[in-house]
């Protein structure tokens, strides 16, 4: 049985019985697609006052739905549905060109740094909806995210089995996720693990921080020296855990944060290295590797052209003295 709608009265409440092609999705995105065309605010908004129930009780943004749930959706004012924008054709074209791997379950891209993962936030198109409008016949749907600055690995499912399955083993930490990043400084050992709880807030201005805190939930971070540079160590960072900024704030945290970090970095190491070329954030999501029904899957991205200039630039004054 599919999804099924109660029948649409104008400016009233609908009833939505979940089907098997929405259980275990995060009913964020699940509104998404029945609202097609509502601001994302709106949707956040209506979750967040507590309009949208699930069995009659409050949902939050992150709950997740089961087959033969009921979905209470509140009044949703027709006229503040919006069309989707058409993305530029060269924003188009470069989410489609950085596609490295495909089947029928999934498409994975090298995501540039700068592209966010989902539109949002000032920001009119993400990479999902660039590959939507670039394939607009296909059902896809964005199975993790990373941060706009951060380059890399992304996953995007076109299959329900495949977007459950790989969330389920992303949930379960069934799934290696390996990062590139630059660490400030010389970090006193080649391997160390860094295990500190993370807690999200929001600050007054709406921005999104994360800091260590006892109340926070269990996070842990395995990192491995790769290369040695003036001022910082290219590290190999594993995830333990997948916590919002995780690296990042772990990183900071043991007083080597990441190079080009504006939110948790150190700003005159930043300074210098802007001097040298590094006009980002020193992370990139090189690899993910996990099993889906008796296949194993692994991606890989390599260091991008400005990260390994950067790097050549770095060894050079390493060798110089300067």
């Amino acid at each position: 049985m599919q999804t099924v709608t109660s029948p649409d009265v104008p400016h009233g409440v609908r009833q939505v019985e979940i089907g098997p092609e929405r259980d275990g999705q995060r009913i964020d995105n699940a509104l998404m697609t029945i609202l097609k065309g509502v601001p994302k605010s709106m949707i956040y908004r209506i979750l967040r006052t507590g309009q949208v129930r699930v069995n009659g009780k409050r949902a939050k943004p992150d709950t997740r739905l089961s087959q033969g749930d009921m979905l209470r959706i509140p009044p949703v004012r027709v006229a503040e549905r919006t069309a989707e924008q058409a993305a530029s054709q060269g924003a188009i074209a470069a989410a489609a060109e950085a596609v490295i791997f495909e089947d029928k379950h999934f498409l994975v891209i090298d995501k540039p740094t700068g592209m966010a993962s989902h539109g949002g936030s000032g920001v009119s198109h993400g990479a999902i909806e660039l590959l939507r409008q670039a394939r607009p016949k296909e059902h896809l749907e964005l199975v993790h995210r990373l941060d706009r600055d951060t380059s890399g690995v992304l996953v995007f499912a076109k299959t329900r089995a495949g977007l459950t399955g790989l969330q389920a083993a992303i949930r379960a930490n069934e799934v290696t996720k390996q990062y590139l990043c630059l660490m400030v400084g010389h970090p006193p050992k080649a391997r160390f693990d860094v295990n500190a709880p993370l807690q999200k807030s929001i600050l007054q201005g709406g921005e999104r921080m994360v800091r260590v805190s006892e109340g926070g939930k269990p996070s842990l971070t395995f990192f491995r020296e790769i290369e040695q540079y003036s001022g910082a160590r290219l590290m190999q960072a594993t995830l333990g855990t997948g916590r919002t900024h995780q690296i990042r704030v772990h990183a900071a945290h043991i007083g080597h944060p990441l190079a080009g970090d504006t939110k948790y970095g150190d700003k005159e190491a930043n300074k210098r290295f802007r001097e040298r070329g590094l006009n980002r954030l020193f992370l990139h999501a090189s690899h993910m590797s996990f099993e889906l029904d008796g296949r194993s899957y692994s991606f890989s991205a390599q260091l991008p052209e400005d990260l390994k200039s950067f790097l050549d630039a770095l060894a050079a004054k390493g060798r110089s003295g300067r």
